[in-house]
């Protein structure tokens, strides 16, 4: 695995941190145990509001149906994020972007080399090409969503 700079996410999902997922990945040798990992994952994530289920909030590129959600909050404009998606796995790889993503300033957001940390994870080679171009796109949106967070505050 390539040497990827600790990051520590701000936020846990239902007591799993990011780095939960490194050490459970490196515990877990079969990629079958893994995606059931990242469909447990995808399972502790809350439902978002109804409203939220609309067109501003979905990802394009993805082939499943994906909404991601961003509110900033407290005096440095952490970001919130929120998502879900109709796909059990799917709904996983939301729940690690959340993992990576979740209660960081937009700048941090910006900065972080996610694709370092889904290459440390292996995913990109176990994923479906649609998969991945997905995973891909709500990282797309998640910058998008942190940039757009940055020109408000400025």
């Amino acid at each position: 695995m390539p040497n990827v700079q600790n990051q520590t996410a701000y936020e846990s999902l239902d007591g799993t941190t990011l780095q939960d997922v490194r050490d459970s990945f490196e515990l877990l040798d079969d990629w079958e145990d893994r995606y059931r990992y990242i469909i447990e994952l995808g399972r502790k994530l809350p439902k978002l509001p109804q409203d939220a289920y609309n067109e501003a909030n979905k990802v394009r590129g993805c082939t499943s149906q994906v909404w991601l959600v961003a509110t900033p909050e407290g005096p440095e404009h952490r970001l919130v994020l929120k998502g879900d998606s109709d796909a059990h796995i799917v709904k996983g790889l939301v729940a690690l972007m959340l993992l990576i993503f979740s209660r960081k300033t937009p700048d941090d957001i910006l900065k972080t080399d996610a694709r370092a940390i889904l290459e440390e994870l292996d995913l990109r080679q176990h994923l479906s090409p649609m998969r991945a171009n997905g995973l891909f796109s709500m990282l797309e949106r998640i910058e998008a969503l942190a940039a757009s967070a940055k020109k408000q505050t400025a």
